[in-house]
């Protein structure tokens, strides 16, 4: 008798034992690295990670390096190039981009006259600035860049929605529909039927 009961003790501790062991893979115990396991969560809006910026001397894999000039370099901003080679596709792609974030503004026409200020009876009362006229009309693409970037008078920064690549190619776009660029694109293939005449 006392050895059956002992039996049955043994056997009601690794019931015990087993029964337990169950339940532990349920509820796992320790976690080996708990900070990539569970990651912290982020306020992404707030202000503490909304305001940082990335680490000095650093460029993003991709991207172009950084713009030095300052809000008031104009002069200098007048002879900086474009460093992309702008094709078709890249104008085609400044058109669009313009009219997702400037059209509203200064039109498709680039005139100035966009759904915002519709002739004086939009909800804008001051009209855009025109880009194809005047003397914005006769703005480098460097200079267009630099106020895509700083904002001029009432039109802010686009820095924050536009990275370099698109606003050289805006900028490239506008430059492309100036009337000095098409005179200019218009002479250059006269220019070089006469050289290769000049060549034979």
């Amino acid at each position: 008798m006392k050895r059956i009961s002992n039996i049955l003790i043994v056997a009601a501790l690794a019931s015990g034992a087993f029964l337990s062991a169950c339940k532990d893979h349920r509820k796992p115990g320790r976690i080996y690295v708990p900070d990539m396991y569970q990651s912290r969560a982020y306020e992404f809006y707030s202000e503490r990670l909304a305001t940082m910026k990335p680490v000095d001397g650093t460029v993003k894999r991709g991207e172009l390096l950084p713009y030095h000039l300052g809000e008031f370099d104009t002069a200098q901003a007048n002879l900086n190039k474009n460093p992309l080679n702008i094709t078709a596709d890249d104008l085609k792609e400044g058109k669009r981009l313009f009219n997702i974030y400037c059209a509203i503004c200064h039109g498709t026409g680039l005139d100035g006259n966009g759904p915002l200020y519709k002739d004086g009876n939009g909800p804008y009362p001051a009209k855009p600035a025109n880009l194809v006229s005047g003397a914005i009309g006769s703005y480098s693409e460097g200079r267009l860049f630099h106020v895509a970037t700083y904002g001029k008078n009432a039109m802010g920064s686009y820095a924050s929605q536009l990275d370099r690549e698109q606003r050289w190619k805006v900028a490239a776009y506008i430059h492309s529909m100036q009337p000095g660029a098409k005179a200019a694109a218009e002479a250059a293939p006269a220019k070089d039927s006469t050289a290769a005449a000049a060549a034979k």
